[in-house]
C-alpha cells in the first residue's frame, strides 16, 4: 500500500502541474491512473470531468457525472453539468439543472445569464447581470458589461423596446458595436452608422497591439461589423453600397456560421426576383449546420420565409407550397406563410381559391387578419369586385375610422356612383370621432369633406348640419356661411335670410381697388373678341336663300370675292397691276385655246407588251402588202394611177423605219413604258 500511495500522490504532483500549464489531456490520464488505483475518489472524479469539459468531451463529461452521480452528490457539480448541457444546445436541461440549486454562485450566476439570452427571455437576463455588476468585483466585469449591453441591445431589436440608459461606458469595440444595435432597433440609422465606424477603428487599434494577430485575422475580426454596416446601408436604400460589403464579408469565409447565415439572407432580399441563380448558391450558406443555436427566432423566421419566396420566384411551386406549410403548422397566427401561399396561387391564375384561403385564415385568427382582409380586397379590385373589396374593407376594424380608408372607401363608391353608401361612410366616421376626440383637426376636417361632398353631388339637405356644426365651431368662417346660406335657399328661406344677416357689410369688404387702373394694367392683356358676323345674317329670308341658290352655282373663272381677296394678300415682287389676266388661267390645260396636244416624243419601241411572241409595231412594216413603198408584182385592173406611182424609190425620200409611228396596240398600251434618258442630243439615240 505505501508504493501505491506514493505513486498516487506522484499522480496528483502530476495532475496539479497539467492543470496550471493548461495540459488537460496529460491530466485526465493521470486522473484516470489515480482513479484506477482508488476508486470513487469524489475529487478524482471532479477532476475527470473538469479535464473533459476543458477538452470539449461534454457528452462524456456527461456520462461520468451519470455514473459517479451517488458519489459526486447533488450540488457538487451543478455547474459543470449545466455548462455541459448549455455547450449541447440542451437549453431548457441547463435551465433545470441551474434552478434546482436552492443558492447560486457568481459563475453560476453568469451560466443562468447565458442560458436565459439564449431562450430570448431578455428582461430577466438583464435583471441577473445587472445584480452581478453591482454586487461582483473582479477581473471580469467588462466581459459582464459587454453581455448586458448585448442584451440592450436584443431588447430594442426584438422587442421594440425602449431600455433606460445603463451609463455603459464604450471602451471597447464590443460595446461600441452593441450600442449601434440598440440604435438599429430605435431606427437612429445615421447615429448608427456613425457608431459602426467607431467601433471599426477601435477594433482596428486593439487587434493591431497584438503582434501574433495578421491583416487577415484582422478582417475576419471585422466582418461582423462590415456585415451590420451593409444592413444599414440596405436600410436607407444604398443597395449597391451594402451589396459590396456583404460579398467582401461571404469571401472572407468566416467561421461563425450564423454571420454567413445573415449576410447571405440579406443579399437574397436585395436580389428579390433578380439574379435568382446567385440567390441559390447563398441559401447554401443559410443551411449550414448549427445555424439554429447561433440566430435569435425572428431571424430564423425570415431565413425561412424567404426560401418560401425564393421558390416561387424560381417557378418552383410544389417546394414552395411544401414550405409555405410547414411555416403555418411552426407559426399559426403567423400572416406570412398564408400570403405566400395566395401569392403562389395567383401566379397560377388561381384567384378564387386565394380568396378563399384568406377568408378562412382570418375566420380563424381575426385578431392577425387586418393585412390578411387587405389582400382580399386587394384582390376583388384586381377582379373588378368593387362593392365586395368595400364590403371587406368596412370589415377592418383597426382601419375602418382611419381618415386613408375613409378616403379609399368615398373613391370607391363615387366609382360604383352609389353615392349613399359613400355618405354613410362619412356618417359613421364622424360619429366616430364625434364620441372619441372631438372637435379635434381630425374631426373638422372630416366633417368637412363630408359637406363639401354632399354639396357636390347635390344633397344640400343632408349638408345643412355638417355646415351648422361647422360654423358653430368657427363663426367667423364666411366660407362656410356662404355654403349654409346656399343650401338653405333651396330648403328654407326665410332661415337662409336670417342667416344672410351675419355676412359682412359690403363697406367691410371693399378692398378700395381702382377698377380702370386695374384694368390698364399689364396683367389684363387678354381681350375677349366677338364672334364675326357672317354676312347675310340681317337679310330677310327670301334674299338669303336666293343668295344660297346663287352660291350653289359653279361658274367658270375666279369668282367676284375671291378676286377680290386676292387684291388685299401679298403680291409678288415682279407683279405688274396694268397687264391683264390671262381669262383662261383657271381652265384645264386640256380646255385651253393654246393647247396643241402633248409632244410626239420619240419613244423607244416597247418590247414584250401583249401576247407571246408579238410585237405591236412590227406588224404592220412586216407586212409588204401595205407598204406604199413596196409595188405590187403586178398592176391592178382598171387603175392607171397606180400603174404610174409603181417607180423604184430613191434614197431621197426613203423614212428611217425606226422613226415610224408604231401601230396603235390593244388595252395594255395605256400604260406607258419608262424611258431612258438618252445621252447625247435632243433627238438622237
Amino acid at each position: 500500500m505505501a508504493s501505491g500511495g506514493g505513486s498516487v500522490a506522484s499522480l496528483w504532483t502530476e495532475v496539479n502541474r497539467c492543470g496550471q500549464n493548461g495540459d488537460f489531456t496529460r491530466a485526465l490520464k493521470a486522473v484516470n491512473r489515480i482513479l484506477h488505483e482508488v476508486k470513487d475518489e469524489v475529487t478524482a472524479v471532479h477532476c475527470k470531468i473538469v479535464c473533459l469539459v476543458q477538452n470539449g468531451s461534454f457528452k462524456e463529461a456527461l456520462n461520468v457525472m451519470n455514473m459517479y452521480s451517488k458519489v459526486l452528490g447533488s450540488d457538487l457539480v451543478v455547474f459543470e453539468k449545466a455548462y455541459c448541457e448549455y455547450r449541447l444546445n440542451r437549453v431548457e436541461s441547463a435551465l433545470k439543472t441551474i434552478e434546482s440549486v436552492s443558492e447560486q454562485t457568481d459563475k453560476l450566476k453568469e451560466l443562468y445569464g447565458q442560458v436565459l439570452y439564449r431562450m430570448e427571455r431578455y428582461e430577466e437576463c438583464k435583471a441577473v447581470y445587472t445584480d452581478l455588476i453591482r454586487n461582483s468585483q473582479d477581473e471580469y466585469e467588462e466581459e459582464r458589461k459587454t453581455n448586458l449591453s448585448a442584451v440592450v441591445a436584443a431588447m430594442s431589436t426584438w422587442e421594440k423596446a425602449s431600455p433606460d440608459d445603463l451609463g455603459l461606458s464604450e471602451t471597447t469595440y464590443e460595446l461600441s458595436y452593441n450600442a449601434a444595435c440598440t440604435l438599429i432597433g430605435q431606427g437612429k440609422l445615421t447615429e448608427a452608422l456613425n457608431k459602426l465606424q467607431e467601433a471599426e477603428e477601435l477594433c482596428r487599434v486593439s487587434l493591431s497591439e497584438d503582434s501574433d494577430m495578421t491583416e487577415e485575422d484582422i478582417e475576419s475580426e471585422l466582418a461582423v461589423i462590415h456585415s451590420q454596416m451593409a444592413y444599414v446601408m440596405q436600410l436607407q436604400g444604398r443597395t449597391d453600397e451594402a451589396l459590396q460589403l456583404y460579398n467582401q464579408v461571404i469571401k472572407l469565409k468566416p467561421s461563425d456560421v450564423g454571420l454567413l447565415a445573415v449576410t447571405a439572407n440579406n443579399i437574397i432580399t436585395i436580389n428579390k426576383d433578380q439574379n435568382v441563380f446567385d440567390s441559390k448558391k447563398k441559401v447554401k450558406l443559410t443551411n449550414a449546420e448549427g445555424v439554429e443555436f447561433k440566430l435569435a427566432k425572428k431571424q430564423l423566421q425570415a431565413i425561412e420565409f424567404n426560401k418560401a419566396l425564393l421558390a416561387m420566384y424560381t417557378n418552383q411551386a410544389d417546394q414552395c407550397r411544401k414550405l409555405a406549410s410547414g411555416l403555418q403548422a411552426q407559426n399559426p397566427g403567423h400572416p406570412r406563410p398564408v400570403l405566400i401561399q395566395v401569392a403562389q396561387l395567383c401566379r397560377e391564375k388561381q384567384h378564387a381559391k386565394a380568396i378563399e384561403l384568406l377568408q378562412h385564415f382570418s375566420d380563424k385568427h381575426p385578431d392577425s387578419a387586418s393585412g390578411i382582409k387587405l389582400t382580399m380586397a386587394q384582390l376583388y379590385l384586381t377582379q373588378g369586385h368593387v362593392t365586395k373589396a368595400c364590403d371587406i374593407l368596412r370589415s377592418i376594424e383597426d382601419f375602418k375610422h382611419k381618415q386613408g380608408m375613409i378616403s379609399a372607401l368615398v373613391t370607391m363608391y363615387s366609382h360604383e356612383e352609389d353615392i349613399d353608401s359613400a355618405i354613410d361612410v362619412f356618417s359613421q366616421a364622424i360619429q366616430y370621432y364625434q364620441s372619441e376626440q372631438p372637435g379635434s383637426p381630425a374631426h373638422l376636417a372630416l366633417v368637412r369633406e363630408a359637406a363639401d361632398f354632399k354639396l357636390k353631388y347635390g344633397r344640400k339637405k343632408e349638408a345643412i348640419s355638417d355646415l351648422e356644426q361647422l360654423w358653430k365651431q368657427n363663426t367667423n368662417d364666411i366660407h362656410t356661411l356662404a355654403q349654409l346660406i346656399s343650401a338653405y335657399s333651396l330648403v328654407d328661406q326665410d332661415k337662409a335670410k336670417s342667416l344672410s344677416k351675419h355676412l359682412p357689410s359690403p363697406e367691410s369688404m371693399s378692398f378700395n381697388v381702382d377698377v380702370d387702373e386695374l384694368e390698364n394694367s399689364h396683367g389684363a392683356n387678354y381681350i375677349r373678341k366677338k364672334a364675326a358676323k357672317v354676312p347675310g345674317d340681317n337679310l330677310p329670308k327670301d334674299l338669303a336663300q336666293g343668295d344660297e341658290k346663287k352660291k350653289k352655282k359653279k361658274k367658270k373663272g375666279l369668282p367676284e370675292k375671291l378676286l377680290r381677296a386676292t387684291s388685299q394678300r401679298k403680291m409678288p415682287k415682279n407683279f405688274d397691276p396694268t397687264s391683264k389676266p390671262d381669262p383662261e388661267r383657271w381652265l384645264p390645260m386640256r380646255e385651253r385655246t393654246c393647247y396643241r396636244g402633248r409632244k410626239k416624243g420619240k419613244k423607244k419601241e416597247q418590247v414584250g407588251k401583249g401576247t407571246q411572241g408579238a410585237t405591236a409595231g412590227a406588224t404592220s412594216d412586216l407586212d409588204a402588202s401595205k407598204t406604199a413603198s413596196s409595188p405590187p408584182n403586178s398592176p391592178r385592173p382598171g387603175s392607171a394611177q397606180a400603174t404610174a406611182s409603181t417607180s423604184a424609190p430613191t434614197a431621197s425620200n426613203m423614212v428611217p423605219p425606226r422613226q415610224q409611228k408604231p401601230a396603235t396596240a390593244g388595252p395594255g398600251a395605256r400604260k406607258k413604258a419608262p424611258q431612258k434618258k438618252k445621252k447625247g442630243g435632243k433627238g438622237g439615240w
